[in-house]
């Protein structure tokens, strides 16, 4: 089957292949393999949530099926993402197994390995699972002490930092990548809004030059007002939303990056960028495995 060649690296670009993904971080990851290996000529492919619209920008000739069945009909394996804000995914691998098809599962980023293939108390796991550095194998391994797993090159992060502009540019910029965290750590608050707070109440130990603009970037699954009041209520120090049309964008006018624990810090770290974790200190540790993020609650 064509999931066992990962080892060798080799791609048969002719194999009808069916692909599924809801969340950006998987979608991402997808796409990227794909362009790698020559485009998506015989991929069939059925996206939701922001995975849809970055699939038609990346490919807007390769026509979106209608549902996960028809992407499986004649497919001769699965590729699927590991979004955990659906269960989108989920339900792809159950209908895989359910007809024949070999799976795999792309796992982005390094955290809640466990919880992306439980719903309901249900655990669906793929016929493999691919991972994209030595951190996340490690991880991978751990988890998933007696399941197939396979490394693959981390092409959307080798894509992403090609696209960035070097060297970093000299006007004072500082990109704040905004993520939904998913708890409140205890308190009445959002996470990513206290640590929001916590960025600016430690910004002066950033030392960072007078006049630097700060940019918010929003999630692409978090609705594009949902940070406009914060910053109406920090308009003094320069703060505003990032209008750019890509990450890519956003990072190649950017000196300095902060945020909680979003794979764009990765992207940022590996382009030459200062790259800041903002999480407090009540909340748990950055699970991000690279050295170079600094830890701002150290400053």
């Amino acid at each position: 089957m064509w999931f066992t060649l990962q080892n060798s690296g080799v791609f048969d670009p002719q194999a009808p292949i069916a692909t599924v993904a809801h969340d950006a971080g998987g979608a991402n990851q997808i796409i990227a393999f794909f362009k790698a290996h020559g485009g998506v000529t015989n991929v069939r492919a059925c996206m939701a949530g922001p995975a849809r619209q970055l699939w038609l920008n990346a490919f807007p000739k390769n026509n979106l099926f209608g549902s996960v069945k028809d992407v499986l009909a004649g497919s001769c394996l699965l590729l699927a993402g590991t979004g955990w804000a659906s269960d989108f995914e989920h339900k792809a691998l159950i209908d895989a197994r359910r007809v024949g098809v070999p799976s795999a599962s792309l796992l982005d980023h390094w955290v809640n390995y466990g919880q992306r293939f439980i719903r309901d108390g249900q655990t669906v796991l793929p016929d493999e699972l691919w991972v994209v550095d030595e951190y996340a194998f490690s991880i991978a391994q751990q988890i998933f002490p007696r399941h197939s797993i396979k490394r693959i090159a981390d092409y959307y992060l080798a894509a992403s930092v090609q696209q960035v502009s070097d060297p970093v540019p000299s006007r004072p910029n500082l990109l704040y990548i905004l993520e939904p965290v998913r708890s409140n750590w205890g308190r009445a608050e959002l996470g990513e809004f206290q640590a929001l707070d916590y960025f600016i109440q430690k910004l002066p130990r950033l030392s960072l030059p007078e006049g630097t603009r700060i940019r918010l970037r929003p999630h692409p699954a978090e609705d594009d007002n949902k940070y406009q009041s914060w910053v109406d209520q920090h308009a003094d120090v320069g703060v505003s939303i990032d209008a750019s049309s890509t990450l890519v964008d956003a990072l190649s006018v950017s000196q300095w990056v902060a945020g909680c624990e979003s794979y764009a810090l990765v992207v940022a770290l590996a382009a030459g960028r200062t790259v800041y974790s903002t999480l407090p200190p009540w909340a748990p540790e950055c699970r991000l495995p690279h050295s170079g993020v600094i830890q701002i609650k150290s400053l």
